[in-house]
């Protein structure tokens, strides 16, 4: 590997790394907010997320791009469906935060590439070879242990896992980067959220006009705590391979498990553990297929 070439997978590295430590982190900034209500989050971080990509995009000069997919009513109307996508994910993830289940997310999160890869088959023809077949039939064994172990539906993992995964596959099939992206989708959620926001607000509910200026300081920084690990993912993205990148992202759930169980005293009982091992037992196949099929197609 020449020097330049080493130096990108490092910085590569270095980005992925990053965003997805600070996305596994992220569940302790949302417990900030105590007692206030999911719906107000969401809707604040939808507004404060464009009003901090919109001006980036400016700056970094995106807006050709920006016009160009808003021209484009099918692209167009993707986003609109992503955008809607990622605040239902959004909600659920802050509700389920501030309901103590950050156990549960993970779980969601650890599903998430074995679910892509079913939507993939299912919605777009995929063919599975047989040892992504076995990865995805542990994982769901892995649910079903959860479900059954525990007596309730594991609703959390797996709304999670689909309404992610199918974020994902829209944004695949979507021609447009990262930063531009975002900057559509949270525009064409935005009037949802003002109405939202302007609810509360007319109610006298409102923990953003209420004046407490640690509940403002949360909602304005939700768009930053958004928008840049997006942007690192995008920078490392940029600089690794797909497979290699994949890899990073059991950092982000692995982290939020261990800070759900450390520091706010989630159960993590047998189990959970059972449940999981088999979840990574199918991440582990599947990584290892995936691996394998890079590296015989980079040989010819």
């Amino acid at each position: 590997m020449a020097k330049g070439e080493s130096d990108e997978s490092w910085s590569g590295a270095g980005y992925a790394a990053a965003a997805y430590v600070w996305w596994g982190l992220v569940p302790a900034y949302w417990k900030l907010f105590g007692d206030v209500p999911p719906l107000e989050i969401v809707a604040h971080r939808v507004l404060w997320s464009l009003a901090f990509t919109g001006p980036l995009v400016v700056l970094l000069g995106r807006r050709g791009e920006l016009v160009e997919v808003l021209r484009d009513p099918r692209r167009r109307l993707a986003l609109a469906a992503s955008g809607a996508l990622i605040a239902l994910n959004w909600g659920i993830f802050i509700w389920a935060v501030g309901a103590g289940r950050i156990v549960e997310t993970s779980f969601g999160y650890f599903l998430n590439p074995l679910v892509s890869v079913a939507l993939g088959v299912a919605l777009l023809g995929e063919r599975l070879r047989p040892p992504q077949r076995a990865a995805i039939a542990l994982a769901a064994l892995g649910v079903v242990i959860l479900g059954v172990g525990t007596g309730a539906a594991p609703w959390i993992p797996l709304a999670l896992a689909l309404t992610f995964g199918t974020y994902g596959l829209l944004r695949k099939v979507t021609r447009v980067s990262s930063l531009v992206g975002l900057t559509i989708e949270t525009a064409l959620v935005a009037p949802l959220a003002l109405a939202a926001v302007a609810a509360f607000q007319a109610r006298g509910v409102s923990h953003f006009a209420a004046g407490d200026g640690r509940s403002t300081a949360l909602f304005l920084l939700s768009g930053v705590m958004t928008a840049f690990p997006l942007l690192w993912f995008a920078r490392a993205a940029r600089r690794l391979p797909l497979s290699t990148l994949g890899l990073f992202q059991y950092l982000a759930p692995t982290i939020a498990a261990v800070l759900a169980v450390v520091f706010y005293g989630e159960t993590f009982d047998g189990i959970r553990a059972l449940a999981l091992s088999f979840i990574w037992a199918g991440i582990a196949v599947f990584s290892v297929d995936s691996l394998r099929a890079e590296v015989q197609a980079a040989r010819g």
